[in-house]
């Protein structure tokens, strides 16, 4: 991945890679759920225990082999089966893990391999089948025949085994190996020498097996994630246009007839009801928008809640804490911080509500902005009920505006307003009828007595040659 972060925190679909793979394996109900770490111990250890998973050091690391010698010292010895799975394989799901441990268990195998059918099988390890179907051998490419390499069949590098018969094909394992490590693949060799039963499981979604070696197998698994989502939602009534960009978080809900326009970003918790539109461009993160609700192009919201039928953007922000009521308005260019705009206000254009509460059926005009930090700490802004803000006014916190009151455009209100008051704090106008046509008139007669300027000829600079050298 040429990157310091560990392989397996790195994202897609909405979640580390590894956080994908614990989930799937949770909902197995599995008694116990083990997670061997090595590189970045600590970092991946913190994101696999908060699901529940208990760690287990590999140190060194030698091998996957190794790491099931590591992981078989936490593991009760009344386990009869376990299901082994790589940390980068986010694409795995339940259903599949499922399928594996039933085949497992009714074909009484010692383990069952669960392997996929690629169009393009280079650089897996082939699955090859005796008369009977069942598993003779996993042959890596490089030591595959012609004939092998045509084979479509490959080895996932997830499995499922009988404990009790692979403990001693476990203990049998041999670095023979350029990299000097153990590999859990062997121990299928050894179950094959020794007679048992090994099976394969075709996976019925091939793109299951994709691990993430590479930034591009991360954008692919990525874009597969995302597929799936859009899928889901359409499939339960919401309309997306072009769903291939639009990127969607796995907790986002949508409700029915709602309609998400393109390049569109829904992540976190997200949650939006029925008939909403959120427009073209919109960002929301962990935002609960309720029915009936419209987000105008190119808004970004988060940590927020809009009511049903409020209006929001284009162009808008709400950060953390902000609450729009129902049928309230925030319009281009509004930012709103830690503010509850109550039913009906309006705050239409180019305007900062911070920390601030707007009563019902208020209008905030164009430019207002509520002075809430003095440098030290913040303040709030209390405005009543069907108040009107005049435009560019500057509300200086803590300031309390009663209802039904009006603010002149232009002010400067740093004092409280009684209800139904008229505020004005501005400088008074002063017109003198004329002045600009006397002015005109004045500057045009200075010019006609101003003298013409002469223009002398410059003269051309004397070149000072230099004297000629004597020949002698």
């Amino acid at each position: 991945m040429r990157s310091e972060l560990p392989k397996v925190l790195h994202r897609a679909g909405g979640r580390p890679l590894v956080e994908h793979v614990v989930r799937a394996c949770q909902k197995l109900k599995p008694a116990q759920l083990l997670a061997v770490v090595g590189h970045h111990a600590e970092e991946v250890g913190a994101v696999v225990s908060v699901l529940g998973a208990q760690t287990i050091v590999q140190q060194p690391q030698r091998g996957t082999g190794h790491a099931l010698q590591v992981a078989r010292r936490s593991i009760r010895s009344r386990s009869k089966i376990a299901i082994v799975v790589p940390g980068d394989a986010p694409l795995l799901r339940t259903e599949t893990l499922a399928a594996l441990l039933n085949t497992h268990r009714r074909g009484e195998a010692a383990a069952t391999i669960l392997s996929a059918e690629l169009d393009d099988p280079t650089d897996y390890g082939r699955i090859i089948r005796d008369s009977e179907g069942r598993v003779q051998a996993i042959v890596e490419e490089k030591n595959a025949t012609a004939e092998q390499r045509a084979i479509r069949e490959v080895n996932s590098s997830i499995y499922c085994f009988t404990l009790e018969k692979l403990w001693p094909c476990l203990h049998a394992l041999r670095p023979d190996n350029s990299h000097h490590e153990l590999y859990l693949t062997d121990a299928i060799s050894f179950l094959r020498l020794r007679n048992e039963r090994v099976l394969a499981e075709i996976s019925s979604d091939s793109r299951e097996i994709l691990g993430c070696n590479t930034r591009t197998q991360l954008a692919e698994v990525d874009g597969i994630f995302r597929a799936r989502k859009a899928g889901e939602l359409m499939d339960g009534g919401t309309t997306i246009y072009l769903p291939q960009t639009v990127a969607i978080d796995p907790e986002v809900t949508s409700g029915t007839d709602t309609v998400i326009e393109p390049a569109v970003q829904l992540l976190g918790n997200t949650r939006i009801g029925s008939r909403c539109k959120i427009g073209a461009g919109s960002i929301l993160i962990d935002a609960r928008i309720d029915d009936d609700a419209v987000i105008g192009p190119h808004s970004i919201l988060e940590s927020c809640r809009v009511a049903a039928k409020a209006v929001v953007g284009p162009f808008a922000r709400l950060r953390k804490g902000a609450d729009i009521r129902a049928g309230a308005h925030i319009g281009n260019f509004v930012e709103v911080k830690n503010t509850v705009v109550h039913e009906g206000a309006k705050a239409n254009h180019l305007t900062y509500l911070g920390d601030a509460s707007i009563g019902r059926e208020t209008n905030v005009g164009a430019g207002t902005i509520t002075c809430n930090y003095d440098g030290v700490a913040k303040h709030p802004t209390l405005i009543g009920e069907r108040t009107f803000i005049g435009s560019d006014t500057t509300l200086v916190a803590p300031i309390r505006i009663g209802s039904g009151a009006y603010i002149g455009a232009g002010s400067t209100i740093t004092e409280n307003v009684p209800a139904d008051a008229l505020a004005i704090a501005r400088g008074r106008q002063t017109t003198k009828p004329g002045w600009a046509r006397a002015k005109r008139a004045e500057q045009k007669k200075n010019a006609q007595k101003r003298p013409k300027a002469v223009s002398k000829k410059r003269k051309k600079p004397k070149i000072q040659r230099p004297a000629k050298r004597s020949r002698r």
